[in-house]
């Protein structure tokens, strides 16, 4: 029987549901009565080694300290996160996301294979609305090798998965009942893979990670749901898909994408709240590249490229995430090696300023996110196994280091659960 861990406020129950390539220990119960007000949780996905008597995983480095998905609750105050439960797998659920309701919860479970097949698995959990803790609702094949990313639709009714490593993006109804169903299509990238030089690398780089095959690395919808967008990180194309809400199928656009430079390797995307400019990092450029967005055709327009590193930066690079504030005035990237988030103004026309750095206080943060007011971002330092804490300055922008860390063995992924919402 696997561990769990235990709190002063909760206490948890061990139940052990076994489906494929997913083994989850979790079940919380209450010691103690809670206070009537209720908290706001946090959901963090980890790289994790597999479990005994389980498949060998694919995952990135290092690998393996993590235990699953990983249960806080967050000092509204302070921003501070005190452990309160796990949901022990050894797939690594690297991306989570959570609905609208506050009541279910889904991770990509990033593994080359279940079984024979090479796929990897995508699971669904319902969220007890009293505590936060997760129950295991069902596993399905992700429809490719290494599922990295998977945001919810609009409409609620589908779950839109990238898989890196199989170089394809699937569509997954979900049911009434949350569950997932077997994916209601698969689209596989094709075409000539970049360079593994990028166009807009620093002197020096050997940042060298994405240009041998497809690599899908991000999928969401666009704001109105009629588009769905993915980024291809081999190909260096960012791909823009008509989408049939009735029957989950997506079609090619008219263009079907756009062309970053050869080699830059965008990875994730990030719209301005106007809906109108997006925004998209390149993982081997280290570059964001703005884009006008049409809403009614589906079509991007570029109009600047600003890198994220200082003048005179020499070495390698990786770029990871990029975040809009809920406000809009501010864009934040992601240096991975560099260890920064680069922190840069939007002016009255979308285009970007840099206005500074913040040390990570860690190692290769994989992404960050904002907690649910904008006060505090949470940065997911890979590979020093914590999770660092920031207030934002909404007037400048500025990221100030609370002094708080939340140890998590190779954090990916962070989103939150307010329970006061979900009364």
């Amino acid at each position: 029987m696997t561990k769990i861990s235990s709190t002063r406020r909760v206490f948890l129950k061990s139940s052990l549901i076994t489906a494929g390539a997913v083994t989850v220990t979790n079940q919380l119960s209450s010691a103690e009565p809670r206070s009537n007000d209720k908290p706001l949780l946090a959901y963090v996905g980890t790289f994790s080694s597999p479990l005994k008597d389980m498949l060998p995983t694919q995952v990135d480095l290092p690998p393996g300290n993590g235990k699953g998905i990983h249960l806080f609750e967050v000092n509204r105050t302070d921003g501070s996160m005190t452990p309160i439960a796990e949901v022990r797998m050894g797939t690594s659920p690297s991306c989570l996301a959570v609905n609208t309701a506050g009541t279910r919860l889904y991770s990509t479970n990033e593994t080359d294979h279940v079984g024979d097949n090479k796929e990897g698995s995508v699971s669904a959990f319902a969220i007890d609305p009293s505590n936060g803790s997760l129950k295991q609702l069902n596993t399905v094949r992700s429809g490719g090798a290494g599922p990295t990313y998977a945001s919810i639709h609009p409409s609620g009714k589908y779950l839109l998965v990238a898989n890196y490593f199989g170089g394809s993006v699937s569509v997954l109804p979900i049911l009434s009942d949350g569950r997932l169903g077997i994916p209601s299509d698969v689209k596989e990238d094709v075409g000539k893979i970049g360079p593994t030089k990028a166009t807009n690398a620093p002197k020096g780089s050997f940042a060298i990670s994405g240009h041998d095959r497809t690599h899908a690395h991000m999928i969401q919808s666009d704001p109105t749901g009629r588009f769905v967008i993915h980024v291809d990180l081999g190909l260096d194309r960012i791909y823009i898909w008509k989408f049939d809400q009735a029957t989950g199928v997506l079609t090619a656009n008219n263009p079907p994408y756009v062309s970053l430079p050869p080699g830059d390797g965008p990875r994730h995307f990030h719209f301005h709240p106007n809906g109108k400019w997006f925004y998209s990092i390149q993982e081997e450029g280290s570059t964001i590249a703005l884009f006008d967005y049409d809403a009614k055709v589906g079509q991007l327009k570029q109009r600047q490229t600003i890198g994220t590193l200082p003048n005179g930066f020499l070495g390698s690079n990786f770029c990871s995430e990029i975040l809009v504030s809920n406000d809009g005035r501010f864009v934040y990237g992601g240096n991975r090696l560099y260890d920064t988030i680069a922190i840069f103004a939007v002016a009255k026309d979308g285009q970007l300023k840099r206005i500074g750095d913040q040390w990570t206080h860690g190692n290769y943060p994989r992404s960050f996110t904002f907690d649910p007011t904008g006060n505090f971002l949470y940065c997911c330092n890979q590979r020093t196994d914590s999770v660092a804490i920031f207030r934002v300055n909404r007037e400048t922008g500025k990221l100030q280091f609370t002094g708080n860390f939340a140890a998590v063995g190779n954090p990916s992924h962070i989103v939150f659960l307010d329970l006061a919402n979900n009364e």
